[in-house]
């Protein structure tokens, strides 16, 4: 059960409270859904205030799943996971933006993970050219879970009927669905994680202010070492990347994610049914990532 360990990994757990000035988005990505919901990226709250929260995420990463129950598994099977949802990314970022990573920033971040996870260079190469050549669709899918949890469910695939009918299944088997508009509920925004050791949370207020970050939330990885995580414009990621790596912070990713804009807690049975869902979820070989609005408690 090593599925939603792995791949919590890339994801965020609380949305970013603050309100900042609209930025510019991507065009979205196809969508099997109907027209009207295909809004992938909901244009960010204007305001001429801009203000910062400092806030704690309760459980992130690998941890927030094994706070649920046991999913941990055997690390090399958690490894070879990576690499394979590592590879998803990188063909992911070669279709959106091209095989150079000197003019695709996007590519360039995930090429810098797939090294500090020490991904062999003949896989990432691979990939890399696998994306040139292949001729695959990519996908999100909007669901709704056990308790009413959102899902977005990233796909990339070379049979959309094939994808679209084994998630279909996947959400129906563990009490889910695909829901038009869940998607709305989410904002995409640049996501920096640094070490968090020895940073105390007015350090870390200072740190998000002078980065010109929107919001720094504490979390945890999976061998549960607190992490700070600095969420900002995704006009922006680059500079709050090297901005921080100036100060002496230690990066540990960063990337574009899916932040929920609203949480939700649900009762622990409901836990226990959502964590199987998305673990599913993740184990499809078509799925590259899955957001949640979940919070869980510590």
């Amino acid at each position: 059960m090593v599925g939603a360990a792995v791949l919590c990994a890339f994801r965020t757990l609380r949305p970013a409270v603050v309100t900042a000035a609209a930025g510019r988005f991507p065009a979205p990505v196809e969508s099997l859904l109907p027209p009207a919901s295909c809004v992938l990226y909901p244009a960010w709250r204007t305001s001429t205030v801009r203000t910062l929260q400092l806030s704690s995420a309760l459980c992130a990463g690998h941890n927030k799943w094994s706070k649920v129950k046991n999913i941990k598994g055997p690390k090399d099977e958690a490894r070879a996971r990576v690499f394979m949802k590592f590879a998803l990314m990188i063909r992911i970022a070669v279709k959106e933006g091209g095989s150079n990573p000197d003019l695709n920033i996007n590519l360039a971040q995930v090429l810098e993970q797939c090294r500090r996870r020490n991904m062999p260079k003949a896989s990432i190469e691979t990939a890399i050219k696998t994306a040139i050549k292949a001729k695959t669709s990519q996908l999100m899918f909007e669901a709704r879970g056990p308790g009413g949890c959102l899902l977005l469910i990233e796909v990339l695939t070379d049979m959309k009927s094939r994808s679209h009918q084994e998630i279909k299944r996947l959400l129906i088997r563990s009490g889910g669905m695909l829901s038009d508009g869940a998607r709305h509920n989410f904002t995409r925004r640049g996501v920096v994680v640094v070490q968090g050791q020895n940073i105390t949370m007015d350090r870390a207020l200072e740190l998000a202010i002078e980065v010109g970050a929107e919001d720094v939330q504490e979390i945890e990885d999976e061998e549960e070492q607190p992490h700070l995580q600095f969420i900002c414009d995704m006009m922006d990621l680059k500079k709050v990347r090297d901005s921080l790596e100036g100060l002496g912070m230690q990066i540990m990713s960063a990337g574009l994610e899916f932040i929920p804009r609203t949480v939700l807690s649900l009762d622990q049975d409901q836990l226990e049914a959502a964590s199987t869902l998305i673990e599913s979820l993740n184990d499809y070989p078509d799925v590259v990532r899955v957001w949640d609005n979940i919070q869980v408690q510590s």
